[in-house]
C-alpha cells in the first residue's frame, strides 16, 4: 500500500522560502511520476510540479517555473518542493501525489485524476 506523507508547511512571510517534503513508502517507485498539487480555499486543485522517479526529469506549471523546484532523494524515498519568493497567492494546502501511468513518463501528467495516490496535505500560509 503506497503511502505519501507531506511535511514542512507553515506560516511564512511574503518573499520567504519554504521546503516541503513528501515521504513515500509501500512500493518501489521506479517508473512512477511524483507531483505536487495545491488547493486554495474555494478553488480547484492545481498542478504545481512533477518529477519522474527514474531519471529525475522535471516539469512545472508555467506560472510557477523559476520560483519552485521539485527534486527527489532516492535513498530516502522522499520528494521535495523548494519554494522561493513566496507570495500571498501561494497560500494553499499542498499535496503530494504519485502516478504509475506510463503516459506520465512521456508528456507529464497535470490533472489530479491521473494520480492514484495522495498524501493528506500540508498547509502553507504566506502572509503579506
Amino acid at each position: 500500500q503506497v503511502q505519501l506523507v507531506e511535511s514542512g508547511g507553515r506560516l511564512v512571510q511574503a518573499g520567504g522560502s519554504l521546503r516541503l517534503s513528501c515521504a513515500a513508502s509501500g512500493s518501489t517507485f521506479s517508473g512512477y511520476t511524483m507531483a505536487w498539487f495545491r488547493q486554495a480555499p474555494g478553488k480547484e486543485r492545481e498542478f504545481v510540479a512533477g518529477i519522474r522517479w527514474t531519471g529525475g526529469s522535471t516539469y512545472y506549471a508555467e506560472s510557477l517555473k523559476g520560483r519552485f523546484t521539485i527534486s527527489r532523494d532516492n535513498a530516502k524515498n522522499t520528494v521535495y518542493l523548494e519554494m522561493n519568493s513566496l507570495k500571498p497567492e501561494d497560500t494553499a494546502v499542498y499535496y503530494c501525489a504519485a502516478s504509475g501511468l506510463a503516459s506520465c513518463l512521456g508528456y507529464g501528467c497535470y490533472v489530479p485524476s491521473q494520480y492514484t495516490y495522495w498524501g493528506q496535505g500540508t498547509q502553507v500560509t504566506v502572509s503579506s
